[in-house]
């Protein structure tokens, strides 16, 4: 009876070691500017904190994808089927190019700016950036290898599918809440005014970075 006490405790412990081990690399990686936080701002400059926050839905839904799909084995399958990867990584690319080059020749420039704090709803505005979002997330492919080594380095083998549904739910939270707060913290009056006044050279920018980052996707080696 206290052997098997003892032995729930060191289980406990080993797999709370694993969960802030997974936590900590994970919030890391999120911090680090990419397309998400851009699409995130995006996201929040036209539609308001509602729309930020929403995209940040979709980029959740994207992460317990690549991450369920990953503990499932997904990335032993785009190392085999090399073809499959290749053409996922392509798309992906092509559609953070396609975004990006929206962002660089849009027209509009003389448009008066849009105030993330007080943009006014857009029919149909939260589905298309919850859809945003997701499709943002999904467009990187090597989401599903840097998940698949991290759990491979961590997650013990043969842990309980219960385990693995609460990492998946871990680094969702952590995904989807960073993004809300970024979205609600560019939505603040100051911020917002500033973006406002910078609109079209910051949207010019954004765009840019759209298009490299879809460049470099396609041309990174996996």
């Amino acid at each position: 009876m206290e052997s098997t006490a003892f032995l729930a405790i060191d289980w406990l412990h080993g797999h709370l070691a694993v969960a802030v081990f997974i936590a900590g690399v994970w919030t890391v990686t999120v911090l680090s500017p990419g397309p998400n936080l851009l699409a995130t701002l995006h996201a929040t400059a036209r539609g308001g904190a509602r729309a930020g926050v929403t995209t940040a839905a979709g980029i959740g839904l994207g992460t317990a994808i690549w991450s369920g799909l990953s503990l499932a084995g997904l990335a032993v399958l785009f190392e085999t089927v090399t073809w499959a990867y290749t053409a996922v990584k392509l798309a992906g690319a092509a559609y953070l190019i396609v975004i990006g080059l929206k962002l660089l020749f849009q027209r509009g420039a003389g448009a008066a700016p849009i105030h993330p704090a007080r943009a006014a709803p857009v029919p149909g505005g939260l589905r298309r950036a919850f859809l945003f979002g997701l499709a943002t997330d999904l467009a990187n492919p090597k989401a599903a290898a840097f998940f698949a080594s991290l759990f491979a380095v961590s997650v013990p083998a043969g842990a309980p599918l219960a385990f693995q549904a609460g990492i998946c739910a871990l680094v969702v939270v952590i995904a989807a809440g960073w993004y809300a707060l970024a979205a609600l913290i560019f939505a603040r009056p100051r911020v917002a005014a500033a973006y406002a006044r910078a609109r079209r050279w910051i949207e010019r920018v954004t765009g840019a970075l759209f298009v490299a980052a879809g460049l470099r996707l396609a041309t990174e080696r996996s």
